[in-house]
């Protein structure tokens, strides 16, 4: 009996844990810093595995110290809303002292592996977190330009990786991080469009009209161009390290199509379920762009 009772704290633990962290989340984001890294080596042979590993780590390390700061502070929020009224904080499951506790650890083992590797990634790592608990999270409930300034926080990861491999922020990484800064307004605004009723039971302003209107839908589709053009910078040979041929930028060009098709018919049906789909289509848009660039990187 009571090896089948550890057994099931050890995996209430574990699933708590990967909740307060938000697991799903942290890792996308790991990979987008991954795939930064991947782009930043010189050549194959200047690969670390265990750069790489300290990346990752790390990386999902500060990713989960904000989400569970995040979840400290909204906790009485959090409990107003059918998709976080579960999660191990507002549920009780967590006191908000244990959240804090993992939080401040998550942070101080990122910050430790990330500067490692070298002082400018943790630096980098260190101002994600400020903006995401510091400045984001708060103004939730104050204005929409919430998503703007989440955007900042939620662009760090790409370029991350890039400034892990080469130790430099410079134009390529700065590119890196204008793709994922434009990637996050029709990505956010369509999660905020089909959760708007329970965003709303809990005060949050997330749509820029502040309403499921076609101004909100209009700017999904301008930001969506955005992104576009961002993407497609690399094919001009003005950024440095960072470039892809045009035949990649063919395939570049034809994905935002793909992702500006949603967005398009989001303006044209205004519905919850449009606004899922192309939310969904964002995620696969952004995980497809970033191999397309590996793979212009080391097959040409």
């Amino acid at each position: 009996m009571d090896a089948t009772q550890n057994t099931l704290s050890l995996k209430s633990i574990y699933i708590d844990f990967r909740e307060i962290t938000k697991a799903r989340l942290a890792v996308s984001v790991v990979f987008s810093s991954v795939a930064g890294f991947m782009l930043g080596i010189y050549d194959i042979h200047s690969f670390s595995w265990m750069t790489l590993l300290k990346l990752a780590i790390g990386g999902y390390c500060m990713v989960g110290a904000s989400n569970a700061f995040n979840q400290v502070i909204e906790k009485d929020l959090d409990a107003l809303m059918d998709r976080t009224k579960n999660r191990p904080v507002p549920a009780g499951r967590m006191s908000r002292s244990a959240a804090l506790i993992i939080a401040s650890l998550l942070t101080i083992i990122g910050i430790v592996l990330l500067y490692t590797i070298n002082p400018k990634t943790a630096m980098f790592g260190a101002i994600s977190i400020f903006l995401y608990t510091s400045v984001y999270t708060p103004l939730k409930t104050m204005t929409s330009l919430s998503v703007f300034v989440g955007a900042f926080p939620g662009a760090i990861p790409f370029m991350l990786g890039w400034v892990a491999a080469t130790g430099e922020f410079g134009i390529e990484a700065g590119t890196l991080f204008l793709i994922q800064f434009f990637w996050q307004f029709p990505h956010f605004w369509a999660i905020g469009w089909f959760l708007y009723e329970d965003y709303e039971k809990a005060g949050f302003f997330m749509l820029p009209t502040g309403k499921k209107d076609k101004g909100t839908a209009l700017q999904i589709i301008l930001y969506t161009v955005w992104l576009i053009i961002a993407s497609l910078i690399p094919v001009l040979g003005y950024t440095g390290r960072l470039y892809i041929t045009p035949v990649t930028a063919i395939v570049v060009f034809l994905l935002g199509v793909w992702m500006l098709y949603y967005a398009v018919q989001l303006y044209k049906l205004r519905t919850a379920k449009a606004a899922r789909t192309l939310m969904l289509v964002s995620v696969s848009y952004i995980t497809l762009l970033q191999l397309v660039y590996i793979f212009d990187k080391f097959l040409r």
